[in-house]
Order: structure tokens, then C-alpha cells, then sequence
């Protein structure tokens, strides 16, 4: 597959079409009884499990395709993790900006975007730390200030980075290409990857980056782990046995399993490469 210089990987702010978001507690005194309660649904929702969701969750998130978009995959791990009841709202990769961004075509990526409490928060790193401040006892950044400035640097690095592997691997989960010959200029990312895999679970112990339980950095790796797959990239073991880890997490399947059955198609990235 060609890499057309025009695709980027950076992320700007931009709206979509409105959708429902004030969190029933109300005003900002209410975040402490928010995080309790995010912490309390955190047993099962640091396995990746749902927890359970009120009839009507008064919580946004918008995603596009389950398909193709990484980002909105992070989006909704980082709420998963979280322990945030939330209702998705979708925007069609028929619309026009979506499509440009699935297929890096557009700086501006619009989704994932979470409405909570009255607030509009549209940028991954910026959910995820939303998400850490109203419910810290969910684990979204390690409690060690070493380990939590480590972790936020290498989600800082794949927020920003990585172009040539977005170009070269397209996030596609119903895809599987056997003996995908990777373009020559993503190998330097897989490589960088698969270095601060191998960096973090030797140093935290695993099996996720960052020790026994899963954090940010796992939400913002785990769409390398299904592009690994997909497109068939050998692994030392230590990393095979990561992105294994995260294809198994509960949260992980749950998004696969929708985004096999999802309707949208984009020819473009479903090409026999």
C-alpha cells in the first residue's frame, strides 16, 4: 500500500452534531460522588467487563466506525477503565470528515468525544485525563509518580506519533492479511513499539504495561495490538504475549465483536493488499 504524503496522524479540535450529555449529579461538587461511584464499578471494569449501566445513562460518548477507528476504540477503553456508565452516539463514515480521518486523510480527528456533566471533552489524552480527575480510584494513571510520568509520555508518543504505521497498517479488525509485507517505513515505528512494550512489562512486571492492572497506556496501545493481528507482524514472544493479553481483554472483545458485524464498508481499506 502506498503512503500518500497527505495523511497525518496529529489531532485538533473540531465539532460534530449535538448529542445528550449532563451527568445527572449536577454541579462540580458532585465529582467526588461521581469518582466513588466510578471506583466502586472499577473491580470489574479494570478487566475490561461492562459494568452496569443505568436505563438512561446520561453520558455521551461519539464514536464513528468500530471498524476502522482506533481512536474511537481508545475513547471507549479509557470510559470502560473508567467505570463510566455511557450511552454511544455514532457518526456514519458516510460523512464526509469522518472518512477523511479513517483514512488520514485529515488532521482534524473528531471522535472519540465524551459529553459528560455539562462538558464537551474531544481529545483522547484529554478524556483520559478528564476520566483520571473525577475517578482516580480507577487506576487510569499509576499511582507511583515515576511510573505515572512514564506512562504518560509513552501515551503522549502514540497520540502523536506512529504516522508511518497508521499509513502503512490501517486499523482494520474484520481484515487478516497472512505474510503482510510491512512498507519499509513502518518497520522503524513497529520496532519503537514493540521497545517500549518490552521496556515497560520488564520493568512493571505485566501483564499490562504498567504491572497488574491496566491503565491510559494500555487503552492507547491496544489498537496496535489489533493492527499486529490483522496484518499478521511478527513478535518477539514478551510482545506476543501483550498483544495477546489486550486482544483477550473483555473491553477488547466487546468492541471486535461489534465491529465484525458493523455494516459500514470502506473499500479504500478493505483493498486485497
Amino acid at each position: 500500500m502506498s503512503a500518500p504524503a497527505a495523511r497525518k496522524s496529529r489531532m485538533s479540535r473540531s465539532s460534530l452534531p449535538e448529542s445528550t450529555g449532563a451527568d445527572g449529579t449536577g454541579a462540580p461538587a458532585g465529582k467526588a460522588a461521581r469518582a466513588s461511584k466510578s471506583a466502586a464499578a472499577s473491580a470489574s471494569s479494570r478487566s475490561g467487563s461492562t459494568p452496569h449501566s443505568p436505563r438512561h445513562p446520561q453520558t455521551t460518548l461519539t464514536i464513528s466506525s468500530k471498524n476502522y477507528s482506533s481512536w474511537s476504540l481508545r475513547g471507549f477503553l479509557l470510559c470502560r477503565l473508567a467505570g463510566l456508565d455511557f450511552a454511544e452516539a455514532r457518526v456514519s463514515a458516510d460523512d464526509p470528515s469522518i472518512r477523511a480521518e479513517l483514512l488520514l486523510q485529515s488532521s482534524s480527528f473528531l471522535v472519540p468525544r465524551l459529553d459528560h456533566d455539562g462538558l464537551r471533552i474531544w481529545d483522547t489524552l484529554a478524556i483520559g485525563e478528564y476520566l483520571h480527575e473525577i475517578a482516580p480510584e480507577a487506576g487510569l494513571l499509576p499511582k507511583d509518580r515515576a511510573a505515572r510520568a512514564h506512562c504518560r509520555s509513552i501515551c503522549g508518543e502514540m497520540h502523536s506519533g506512529f504516522a508511518n504505521l497508521r499509513s502503512a497498517l490501517p486499523m482494520n479488525v474484520k481484515a487478516h492479511h497472512p505474510g503482510f509485507k510491512v512498507w519499509t517505513g513502518a518497520l522503524a515505528d513497529i520496532a519503537r513499539i514493540v521497545a517500549i512494550w518490552n521496556e515497560c512489562l520488564r520493568a512493571y512486571g505485566g501483564p499490562y504495561l504498567f504491572g497488574a492492572a491496566s491503565t491510559m497506556a494500555d487503552a492507547m496501545y491496544a489498537p496496535v495490538c489489533s493492527r499486529f493481528m490483522t496484518y499478521d507482524v511478527p513478535l518477539d514472544p514478551l510482545s506476543a504475549g501483550y498483544r495477546d493479553t489486550m486482544l483477550a481483554f473483555p473491553a477488547m472483545r466487546e468492541w471486535s465483536a461489534a465491529a465484525r458485524v458493523e455494516p459500514d464498508e470502506m473499500e479504500e481499506l478493505d483493498v486485497e493488499f
